[in-house]
């Protein structure tokens, strides 16, 4: 990896205009998962705003407990701890502003229109671009904390990634060129800054996210632990979940799944 690859605490935070969001920024070249650091640091009391970053990950992992695959200094791997005062129901709030975040900063910095999958997906057409991973510290009824990881394939070229060539895309792979890291993350803490500060006021980003859903009006089959449903997704609730009409024409609330059109 060059240095000019090579993402660090002084690079991040010089010029970054936020006043909360990764103001506190630990970088590691190598980490087994963002999310698992993010949590151990939020346990032990850290802030909320810290930023948790690697150029690597040997276990990175997504919903449903996938793996997350790229190669070193090729994509953004980061997590951010957050301390809302939100009911843990409320918590997927958050995955939705940080998605329309990272979507607002690619959209910025690119030509390419990238959309949301339910229920934390970034697409670029069909392929994902971004996952977000989101997990939270309970205590009793109160919502302690949540982490919010994310992984965007900025420089990742998937040409001999086997299977995954079929259903990720990076951007630089979608350009035909390389983009900055740096200038993205900066972009998309910008963007969670920006809301974040909204939802602390009081205002839902759930309106802003419905409507960048490319599930919604879709025939879809939906995996669940409880099984498979098919209907059509007409819409998303205030916490997320999405409405599914099923076959029968029940509507059905599912708070986690995994999405896919029906053919």
């Amino acid at each position: 990896m060059s240095a000019e690859k090579r993402l660090t605490t002084e690079a991040i935070t010089r010029g970054l205009s936020t006043g909360l969001i990764g103001r506190r920024v630990l970088v590691y070249p190598r980490l087994g998962s963002t999310n698992e650091e993010a949590k151990r640091l939020a346990e032990a009391g850290e802030p909320e705003g810290t930023l948790v970053v690697a150029d690597e990950q040997t276990a990175g992992r997504g919903r449903l407990q996938r793996t997350w695959w790229a190669p070193p200094g090729t994509a953004l791997l980061m997590s951010l701890i957050f301390r809302p005062d939100l009911a843990p129901p409320q918590a997927q709030r958050l995955t939705m502003l940080c998605s329309l975040a990272v979507c607002d900063a690619i959209a910025g910095m690119t030509r390419l229109a990238p959309a949301v999958k339910w229920p934390n997906d970034v697409l670029l057409g069909e392929r994902k671009v971004c996952g977000i991973l989101t997990e939270l510290g309970i205590e009793g009824t109160r919502l302690a904390y949540a982490v919010v990881g994310m992984g965007i394939n900025v420089n990742v070229d998937f040409s001999e990634a086997g299977g995954l060539a079929y259903t990720a895309t990076s951007l630089a792979q979608e350009l035909g060129y390389e983009v900055s890291r740096l200038e993205l993350l900066r972009a998309i803490l910008g963007g969670i800054e920006e809301r974040y500060a909204r939802l602390r006021a009081g205002e839902s980003p759930h309106a802003e996210w419905a409507a960048r859903l490319v599930t919604l009006g879709q025939r879809v089959v939906v995996t669940t632990p409880g099984g498979q449903l098919s209907g059509v997704a007409e819409g998303v609730d205030a916490d997320g979940a999405l409405l599914l009409r099923d076959e029968s024409g029940a509507l059905r609330r599912i708070l986690a799944g995994d999405v896919t059109l029906r053919t």
